[in-house]
């Protein structure tokens, strides 16, 4: 008999958001597989779960899937969790979850928190259709390209970017779009959570004088 692969959802920042089904299973489960065990240490210890982390992650994702499946055919649970929010969005956990469906492993959701659907749902733009480009190329060409393509899109676009590209996105953006107006959310749920609803050319501004911290959300 197989074990089962539970994707849970951990806090993108205020740790009282984690659901009472995750701490439950996070302590139930033989293995948990952690993008980075030392952050995911912190939310263990406030909870007191003992479970036993191992790392999975993007450049080890390969080796140790292979591990994980062994431990999943050999009956025992394992939960994935990533850094923040919902595992496999932006993350190297959908290799894991498609090895176990194609071998006939159970993989149940447990639900909650996501950085892309809390800053949506708080953005102020239409929320009924959307699409969801993650992070854009590191390289600037080739993003200027992206931008041109989902410059035709009639749903609103969502995007992930890093502090230290933040300032280059915005530029590109008023390049290919103009100055137009945007959402950008960060550190949401911590403490020094910001949504700033402006034009590209003043949130360039703000950030250029203002050091950007923590990861971003770009809604377009």
């Amino acid at each position: 008999m197989t074990g089962t692969l539970y994707v849970v959802s951990t806090p993108i920042g205020n740790l009282k958001d984690i659901t009472l089904r995750a701490i439950e299973t996070l302590k139930s489960v033989d293995l948990i597989a952690a993008e980075d065990t030392r952050h995911t240490k912190i939310l263990l210890d406030r909870y007191s779960i003992n479970t036993h982390t191992t790392s999975y992650f993007e450049y080890n994702k390969v080796q140790k899937a292979d591990y994980l499946l062994k431990i999943l055919n050999e009956g025992k649970s394992v939960a994935l969790v990533s850094d923040a929010g919902t595992p496999g969005i932006s993350d190297p956990g959908y290799k894991i979850i498609r090895l176990c469906i194609d071998n006939g492993i159970g993989v149940v959701p447990i639900p909650g928190p996501s950085a892309l659907l809390t800053a949506l749902t708080i953005s102020g733009k239409p929320t009924d259709k959307f699409a969801f480009e993650g992070f854009l190329s590191n390289k600037s060409a080739r993003r200027k390209n992206q931008l041109k393509k989902l410059k035709s899109e009639e749903r609103t676009v969502v995007l992930y970017e890093s502090p230290h590209r933040i300032l280059k996105l915005l530029e590109d953006i008023i390049e290919v779009y103009g100055d137009m107006q945007l959402v950008l959310a960060r550190e949401v749920t911590k403490k020094f959570e910001e949504v700033r609803r402006e034009k590209a050319s003043l949130l360039l501004e703000h950030f250029k004088k203002a050091k950007p911290r923590g990861e971003f959300i770009v809604i377009i």
